[in-house]
Parts: C-alpha cells; structure tokens; sequence
C-alpha cells in the first residue's frame, strides 16, 4: 500500500507541476520544417491570426502555450533557459508551456538530429515587458507596405513576385507561398536562417545568392539572378520591417 501510495503521489505532483502555473494568456503553434521553424500566433479571432518564422516573442510574466507539429521528420524544440525539450513529431501534435520571468533573448535549438542541417535549426525567443510584446503584436498583423514606384525597392518587388513569391508569403501582397518562411517583416528579427546569419542587408544579399553555400541542403535554391536584379530583390526586402 505504500508503495501504491507513493506512485500515486509521485503522479500527481508530477502532472502538477508540469502544467502551468496559471492558464495561458494565448496559444503558439510551432512548426518544426527542414530547417526552419514556422511560428503561428493562434486567436479566437481570424483577423488577429499571423505567421513569422524562427523568432518567438512572448510578454514576461505570463505562461504561453505551444502547440508542437512538424512538416517532415522528428525534431525537438528546446530552450534550455525556459523550458525543456519536447519532440515534433509528423501525424501528431505535443503540447508545452513556457514562462519567462525578465525580459532578454532566449537561444532555442532543435536537439533531434533531423538531416545535414540540423545544427543550424536554431531559433530565438524574444521575452518582452507586456506592453512592448502588444506593440509588436500590432506591428505583426499589418501587412507589408507597398514600395515607392519607380524606385529600386519596387523593381525588386516585380522579381520577387515572379521568382520568390511560390515559396514565400507577404502579407498584403499577392506573394502567398508556403514552403518557405513568411518574409511579411523578415529584417524586424533578429537573425536570418533559421538562426545562422544576423539580419543585414549584406547577409541578406549572401543569403539569396547562394543559400546552398551557407546552409548545404536547404531546401531554397539559388536563383539566377544578375546583380542588378540580386540588388532590387534585397533593397525590397529591406524594407518588410
């Protein structure tokens, strides 16, 4: 009966004290990709719904759920400051929570080998004062604005639209790919790449002119593109802040 007793003991305060310790303020779908993490901001209501990639803002002080799915094989999402790992696994969905109690940046990482990339399948999350989280929120469900025409900006826009657009998404243009990460405000993060380049134009620039030669099997190609045409494509995409 001791024994018995004890298992019981051990259960419960183990369920307890893997759950929240209060209900979560909102729910984050994670998509674990080959190698890159889609990150969905769930709502009740479908025009608050939006997607950014490989950086995680949450508010301090409020627990946040996630909800874990991946498009391809096992991963496992870990942030060793906030939370422990937990797999993604193709056909199913895992649930975790994370808390952070100060503002900072948090380095998450996927710690199930998942192919030649997978030391690089990092990402980051970004733990803010409730009211800078709100203002970054707001600034996330806009779309992206619309370039002076004429300018270098807007011809970038046209190449992107016929060569990048099948793989990306910009919220508020006719660019509605899936495969890739949503680029909607791609240089308000911090890194690029799933976590391998900081976000500058210059790396930007290396990024798309020879993604095989910083991320060896990445599934985005290098696109013929001359160096007029590279230089229209990034100037647009510096922009999507």
């Amino acid at each position: 009966m001791a024994l018995v007793a004890t298992a019981v003991w051990t259960m419960t305060t183990l369920a307890e004290v893997s759950g929240p310790p209060a209900e979560p303020a909102f729910t984050i779908e994670i998509t674990a990709h080959q190698w890159w993490w889609e990150v969905r901001y769930l709502s009740d209501q479908p025009h608050r719904i939006f997607t950014t990639a490989n950086e995680i803002h949450i508010p301090t002080g409020e627990p946040v759920r996630f909800e874990l799915k991946s498009a391809d094989v096992i991963h496992s999402f870990w942030v060793p400051a906030l939370t422990g790992k937990t797999d993604t696994i193709p056909g199913q969905v895992n649930r975790t929570w994370l808390e952070a109690d100060e503002p900072g940046v948090y380095r998450g990482q996927c710690t199930e080998y998942c192919g030649l990339e997978h030391a690089r399948m990092g990402f980051e999350v970004v733990a803010q004062t409730p009211e800078n989280f709100k203002t970054w929120r707001e600034d996330q469900l806009h779309g992206a604005e619309e370039p002076p025409n004429g300018g270098t900006a807007a011809r970038g826009e046209r190449i992107f639209m016929a060569s990048c657009s099948g793989c990306h998404q910009v919220r508020g243009t006719a660019a509605g790919g899936a495969m890739g990460p949503d680029l909607t405000h791609v240089m308000s993060r911090d890194m690029i790449a799933a976590g391998t380049l900081e976000t500058s134009k210059a790396n930007l620039a290396g990024w798309v002119a020879d993604p095989q030669a910083i991320k060896p099997g990445t599934q985005m190609p290098a696109l013929p593109l001359s160096g007029s045409e590279l230089n229209a494509v990034v100037t647009y995409l510096d922009g999507l802040e």
